[in-house]
């Protein structure tokens, strides 16, 4: 029996699909997917540092939203070894590996993506751990590469916490580094988002009725506040706390961007405080493109060069291409990559939001494990 894409799987389509997970340190991201087509995709937040109940939660709510979902197979990328629960990086991969074979499937069924040294079971992860730490863009860039032979171009992953910047060419990822540490030195790793960053990491400098003031550098407000009240961030993305752990109104936030330069909310008005929002948003702005601009020079690209947009943050790539002044083409890994199921056009936007888990279903399929 066929399974109806727009409601519940028999048994037997459970054991044909592949759910694709990114299990990051704030959020986790899945999807369901079945002969090469997402059926759906959500996010979840996970405060990892937290512990592993915070994973033990999200994958309960994912159980709950999928039934039959321990029965199928599970592609796996994972960032979330970098958090502080963690003494290093290989516990991270390690612990993160057990739990999921634990909580989530038998390890048959269960296997993590290693970058370029293929895939690998729980059993294997200790050992090829390095491969598997923060391998996320990797299996993103990987799939927009493999549907993208015709040409090169860049993909441009905007998220919570981090932006990634992945050249591609030829039907390969053309970046050098493959850790964190190698694509921050190359700007291919930048770690700017439109939730979760502190808004003392844009700019050491912001303009406030104008002149330009020093920043305070203290924890007062984040990329969110800044995206709530330009209207450009859903609030289906805007999962968690404020900085203060106050409200998320236009009251509360024009509060914690008024820390930001020694002011209370109440010495301006509704208006000065959305036109300062938008000085953080351009600085914002300003920072993902100089790193975009070293990228695109890095490897040779310019005229003809394809930008892949993915992440909650895309809205802000019109404007940081804008600001390059490059004749550059754009595109949407959702709209231009992704296989959506038919008739299911409100996925287009969390397939977006959640590119790697759905690169990494659609990897594993193609190697057909």
């Amino acid at each position: 029996m066929l399974a109806n894409p727009n409601g519940a799987c028999t048994e037997r389509m459970s054991a044909l699909e592949i759910f694709g997970w990114d299990i990051g340190g704030a959020n986790i991201k899945a999807c369901r997917m079945w002969q090469g087509e997402v059926l759906d995709a959500a996010q979840w937040p996970c405060p990892l540092w937290q512990g592993l109940d915070a994973l033990t939660h999200a994958l309960q709510l994912a159980a709950e939203r999928w039934p039959g979902l321990h029965q199928s197979r599970h592609a796996v990328t994972m960032t979330g070894e970098m958090v502080d629960l963690f003494s290093h990086r290989q516990e991270g991969v390690e612990r993160i590996a057990v739990h999921l074979a634990q909580t989530l499937a038998p390890s048959a069924n269960l296997w993590f993506f290693a970058g370029d040294d293929g895939w690998c079971t729980q059993a294997e992860a200790s050992r090829r751990w390095a491969s598997i730490a923060s391998a996320n863009w990797l299996a993103a860039a990987r799939h927009v590469a493999l549907q993208s032979t015709g040409g090169c171009g860049v993909l441009v992953d905007i998220g919570s916490t981090t932006t990634d910047l992945i050249a591609f060419g030829g039907g390969r990822v053309l970046s050098r580094g493959r850790s964190d540490v190698e694509r921050l030195a190359s700007g291919e790793l930048v770690y700017h988002g439109v939730v979760r960053t502190p808004l003392c990491a844009l700019a050491p400098r912001i303009e406030w009725r104008g002149r330009l003031h020093n920043v305070m550098n203290e924890f007062f407000a984040t990329a969110a506040d800044v995206y709530r009240l330009t209207g450009e961030l859903d609030p289906a993305h805007d999962g968690h706390p404020p900085a203060d752990g106050a409200g998320k109104d236009a009251a509360a936030t024009h509060q914690r961007l008024a820390r930001m330069i020694g002011l209370d909310a109440r010495d301006a008005a509704a208006d000065e405080w959305q036109a300062f929002a938008k000085a953080w948003r351009a600085a914002q702005v300003a920072v993902i493109g100089s790193q975009l601009d070293r990228v695109l020079s890095l490897h040779g690209l310019g005229r003809g060069t394809r930008m892949v947009a993915a992440g909650c943050g895309d809205f802000l790539l019109p404007d940081i291409l804008a600001g390059l002044g490059r004749p550059l083409a754009l595109a949407t890994y959702a709209g231009h990559v992704a296989r959506l199921a038919a008739g299911r056009p409100e996925l287009e936007r969390w397939v977006q939001v959640c590119a790697p888990c759905v690169a990494v279903a659609a990897l594993f399929e193609r190697e057909q494990r």
